[in-house]
């Protein structure tokens, strides 16, 4: 036997044993189905992913600093429930076990008197953000996936730079990934006018006690004054996109004491990359309600043991009695939410989902075609938007419950990424959104059971043979 050839059986069965050890101590367990998948197709190039992935969830500094940072956000929440000015919503019964599922998970209560603005037009988002932090008096938090060091990145530099220089404290937190490209001169623009910016999850492939490199932090969040806050999908980034496509986003504008449950999140991120605790009073103003919103932040990440906004997806789907819609760019489920969402379908419930008709990651966009067989045999509506990339992500429950951030339904974000969201027990932002529900679907073309199932067999193929890397996806 060649040499040649023994190092290859050698590599061969290297590649086994190190899948086997991830699949071993995977989380999710589910992720087991990918790495079988590829170390099947490509077994001598998987050991390289391993050692590039095979890293720990959380190192034994972050976990203590996320468990301090637990501790003082149980003394911030106490401080905010014993305000005058937070009211505790009285629920409709069949929404109280969602709101319980998150202040467990989270500690963040469902609390009242918000008022909630929907946004759904790209430079309107960014030019009330503009406008918002030039009225800035004491700080602006921000934190993106994505800035970009184009028209709209430069616009909001320009604002925080001339924020920075009316005293404003200025923090920003980009993912070190996301915004890889435009980082370095995003932070020097920023730092050179004394605004304070750090990277999240930064990457390394030298450093073993990193975090797994495929952790990123998602969310997309503003807090100004701890009194204004923004949350939803949209990054710093033009709208413009490669191949002439424009990107389609929803955010929602906060007023009101959710807005503090907003800032305790930045600050628990920014505890834990940096190491400072922003404890400031300051940073928390208790003031009167702004509106008759309730509404409650659920946050998800490596650090939670359990995967409150999965929980919460289910919870949903089993809660809901009329109607059902989701939209997001990235619909890969798992077999539970799969099975929940079919239920739903089966007891009466109207279930829609809308969906980018082209996405902007091939084999992601047939992983997810690989589900459309089954989700219209068990009758559920799927539409495909074809007017730019829709990159928005919001779910809709009957019509008192919007569920608003930065997750995609598939398991990266809704077992491994730090993302966002906003759940709003709100008839009238149930009704703005269902308005641009409409408006989507408008946009769209609806598929057909019969002419889906008539597309090509290689087609099938190729959805299929995604599909199966799709828990890596």
């Amino acid at each position: 036997m060649s040499d040649t050839l023994v190092l290859l059986l050698t590599l061969d069965w290297l590649a086994r044993f190190a899948i086997f050890a991830v699949i071993i101590f995977s989380r999710p367990e589910v992720g087991a189905q990918g790495w079988l998948a590829l170390v099947l197709v490509f077994p001598i190039p998987a050991i390289l992913v391993v050692l590039w992935a095979f890293r720990p969830l959380a190192t034994a500094r972050r976990r203590a600093r996320f468990a301090e940072a637990r501790r003082q956000l149980k003394i911030a929440r106490r401080q905010i429930l014993m305000s005058q000015h937070c009211s505790p919503p009285q629920l409709p019964a069949h929404l109280v076990r969602a709101a319980q599922l998150i202040e467990r998970v989270n500690l963040f209560p469902a609390v009242g008197g918000n008022n909630i603005e929907a946004l759904a037009d790209y430079q309107e988002v960014i030019d009330r953000l503009v406008a918002d932090i030039g009225t800035a008096r004491h700080h602006v938090h921000l934190t993106t996936y994505i800035f970009s060091d184009d028209a709209v990145g430069n616009q909001i530099v320009a604002a925080l730079v001339a924020a920075a220089s009316r005293g404003v404290e200025c923090r920003v937190l980009i993912d070190a990934l996301g915004s890889y490209w435009w980082s370095r001169r995003i932070i020097r623009k920023l730092r050179s006018c004394g605004i304070t910016v750090r990277r999240a999850l930064p990457v390394s492939l030298t450093n073993m006690e990193a975090l797994r490199p495929d952790l990123r932090n998602h969310r997309k969040l503003a807090v100004i004054d701890g009194r204004l806050g923004y949350i939803g999908s949209q990054n710093v980034i033009s709208a413009e996109l490669p191949g002439g496509q424009r990107s389609k986003e929803f955010v929602v504008r906060v007023n009101g004491p959710v807005v503090l449950q907003m800032q305790a999140l930045f600050a628990n991120d920014w505890f834990l990359e940096c190491g400072d605790l922003l404890s400031d009073g300051a940073l928390f103003p208790h003031e009167r309600s702004a509106g008759a919103a309730h509404a409650q932040l659920v946050a998800g990440g490596p650090e939670y043991r359990r995967s409150v906004i999965r929980l919460l997806l289910d919870a949903l789907v089993h809660t809901v009695e009329h109607r059902l819609v989701i939209t997001t760019p990235y619909f890969v489920p798992d077999e539970a939410l799969l099975l929940a969402l079919e239920g739903a379908a089966a007891r009466g419930v109207e279930v829609c989902l809308i969906l980018p008709k082209k996405g902007d990651h091939r084999l992601v966009d047939l992983a997810q075609r690989s589900f459309f067989d089954r989700m219209l045999e068990a009758g559920i509506d799927i539409h495909l938007y074809h007017r730019g990339f829709l990159h928005a992500k919001h779910v809709s429950v009957d019509d008192d419950l919007v569920l608003v951030g930065s997750m995609n339904i598939d398991l990266r974000s809704l077992e491994l990424n730090g993302e966002a969201g906003l759940l709003i027990y709100d008839q009238d932002t149930t009704a703005r959104l269902r308005e641009e529900e409409a408006r989507n679907i408008a946009g769209s073309e609806r598929l057909v059971r019969a002419e889906w199932n008539a597309r090509p067999a290689l087609a099938r193929a190729a959805e299929n043979a995604a599909r199966l890397f799709s828990p890596l996806l």
